[in-house]
């Protein structure tokens, strides 16, 4: 009688018992992790099912993507805020101190005054604004994008800033690795910026540290600072697709704001952070604060993903949509909340708060406008007023809470943006803002339709497939 199958040698029988029982210990590890970590019931259950169905995909998978915070003792360091504001408002009698105070709370700075802040709705202004600021400033560039594109209208950024560099400026451009993913393979355009000395960064390099880093935690952010006292943001990426000449290129709807005042150099610590970390520089803070107050706008920075400890931003929404008493506008490109979210805007409405989402009629993704749609067909069927924008690309983010102030900012309203990516937002409190932001959205509304088709039944049953897979998009 043989030991061994007839086709099968000592060697090859050891190597599958190591390998299954190796899989049995991945497996195992990566469902006591996902037990251990703090997740919701939903993105447990959905990771659960996926290695249930395919364990020899997701597993490693969830090592890659699947880890949300970071440990600071050895990844990558807390943003950390220096009392830099004298002009800090916490008053009980402020209609916004329950919303602040939370915030402060969780750690985020607190809302300033004597804030300048101007919304930018053109792509075209969008590009003019970048262009001047770059060309007044006289100290520093700090730039941090998500998409940097090799393009016309990139090109003439690029010239701008070797300019810059050249005349003794510090310019320091740090991009997103897997959003500026064909920039990092073809560095060649870089180099006359560099060469002028110019500093040029990609946010975690995988083939450098590729057991280091959880490639799913990307750099979202969009900071463009200037002399530390000038700051550009909002959703808009360095590429042709977003701002440039008018020239009749089709651009994504997007925006991008000017903020002036004590905030910006909250940004300041968000970059620096973000840097040190790319760079593995060593860690300074080296501010070069003016004095100037003369604005109208209160403002508070709200930065979210695994350098911050807590969900605060995550918390802040859901707590300005649960105390709404008169509307929660809502502008995103890809809509997909976990179901607190859903249930509070559900809640909202029933309550009369007018509940309005406006988001692209078609995204760029397919598959997460399969998982968006149950969602979206949820307010729809209860009233809520679901805005199909028909124009180009919707890309912009943007929340109006009642009567008191709004959000802008990178962060999308789904669960890779509140709970993977490190984002920065901006909360502005003031009247100015609240009618710009308004007529903004009505604007996009114009050229809207209103409502769901009712789905055939088998896209109905794809979309509810992937809604229970949604929490990994």
């Amino acid at each position: 009688m043989e030991e061994f199958p007839i086709d099968v040698t000592p060697l090859q029988f050891i190597s599958t018992y190591f390998l299954v029982v190796l899989s049995g210990i991945l497996v195992f590890s990566a469902l006591s992790h996902i037990l251990y970590q703090k997740r919701s019931p939903t993105s447990m259950i959905s990771w659960m099912l996926s290695i249930f169905f395919l364990p020899y995909i997701v597993v490693p998978l969830y090592f890659l993507i699947g880890i949300r915070k970071r440990e600071p003792k050895n990844k990558k360091e807390y943003v950390k805020f220096d009392d830099v504001c004298e002009h800090s408002l916490y008053k009980l009698d402020d209609p916004h101190y329950a919303f602040q105070n939370l915030l402060e709370k969780n750690g985020m700075p607190p809302a300033t005054k004597g804030n300048t802040f101007e919304l930018i709705t053109n792509d075209t202004e969008a590009y003019d604004r970048m262009l001047k600021e770059i060309d007044q400033a006289k100290q520093s560039i700090d730039i941090c994008t998500y998409v940097f594109q090799f393009d016309k209208m990139t090109k003439t950024i690029l010239d701008a800033l070797t300019k810059k560099a050249k005349e003794g400026v510090q310019v320091r451009l740090l991009m997103d690795l897997v959003g500026s993913l064909g920039a990092s393979f073809n560095q060649k355009g870089f180099k006359a910026l560099k060469e002028a000395g110019g500093e040029v960064a990609f946010f975690t390099p995988i083939l450098k540290r590729p057991f280091q880093n959880y490639i799913n935690l990307r750099n979202h952010r969009k900071i463009y600072l200037f002399d530390q006292t000038t700051l550009l943001s909002g959703g808009m990426n360095l590429s042709n697709e977003y701002m440039g000449e008018a020239d009749g290129s089709k651009r994504w709807e997007d925006l991008l704001y000017c903020l002036n005042g004590d905030s910006v150099y909250h940004f300041y610590h968000i970059f620096q952070n973000d840097w040190v970390y790319a760079t593995k520089e060593e860690e300074r803070i080296d501010l070069k604060r003016e004095e100037s107050c003369e604005g109208e706008s209160k403002v508070q920075v709200v930065p979210s993903g695994p350098d911050i400890p807590s969900d605060a931003l995550y918390e802040a929404l859901l707590n300005a949509i649960y105390n709404a008493k008169k509307r929660i506008w809502i502008v995103t490109p890809y809509f997909v909340p976990d179901e607190n979210m859903i249930q509070a805007l559900v809640i909202a409405h029933h309550k009369g708060v007018d509940v309005k989402l406006i988001t692209p009629k078609d995204s760029d993704h397919i598959l997460v406008d399969l998982a968006r749609s149950p969602y979206m067909r949820e307010l729809d069927e209860i009233g809520a007023d679901v805005v199909l924008y028909e124009g180009e690309m919707l890309h912009a983010k943007a929340i109006l809470f009642d009567d008191l102030g709004g959000m802008v900012g990178s962060v999308n309203f789904d669960n890779r943006s509140l709970f993977l990516n490190y984002e920065v937002v901006t909360f502005v409190y003031s009247p100015q803002f609240i009618e710009s932001i308004e007529a903004w959205m009505n604007g996009l509304i114009v050229n809207s339709s209103r409502g769901m088709e009712k789905p055939s039944k088998v896209r109905e049953a794809v979309e509810n497939i992937m809604k229970v897979f949604a929490p990994l998009l």
